[in-house]
């Protein structure tokens, strides 16, 4: 008298298909303040070692941009905003803050005692630009090829 009662197995659930480079992307809002700049670096760091991808000419980068974004694009009582994208094999980092009556010079004078950051930036990424708005900001952004063969 005894039988066994099984149900019939329940197809399991599969996981959708994922593509070869996903899309990633991380975003944080920061105090514009010295402390804001640096942990914007330390953010940075520790999400592209999640990511597995190559620190150090990115966080470099950040340290550049974030600085930038505290020393010449501070308004108080706003934020500047660290955005990173990973694309196929592209990295993007993105400084966005609300000063875009101050556009960033590439060329500092000779006597400058600082302004050598953009020059740090343009020799480390594979390529840099300014986007502007919606008013009153700005994005300055370098790109690094995540390649690694």
């Amino acid at each position: 008298m005894n039988q066994e009662v099984t149900t019939p197995p329940q197809p399991q659930p599969q996981p959708d298909p994922q593509p070869d480079n996903p899309i990633r992307n991380f975003s944080v809002p920061l105090s514009p303040t010295p402390r804001g700049a640096r942990l914007a670096r330390l953010l940075a760091s520790e999400q592209l070692r999640a990511w597995e991808l190559p620190l150090e000419k990115a966080t470099q980068i950040v340290a550049e941009l974030a600085a930038n974004a505290v020393t010449h694009g501070r308004v108080p009582g706003r934020d500047f905003r660290l955005t990173l994208y990973v694309v196929g094999d592209t990295l993007r980092i993105e400084v966005t803050d609300t000063r875009a009556d101050v556009l960033p010079r590439l060329a500092p004078t000779a006597d400058a005692e600082s302004g050598r950051g953009l020059v740090l930036v343009e020799a480390l990424s594979d390529r840099w630009g300014v986007g502007m708005g919606p008013y009153p900001r700005k994005t300055v952004w370098a790109e690094l090829n995540t390649d690694q063969r």
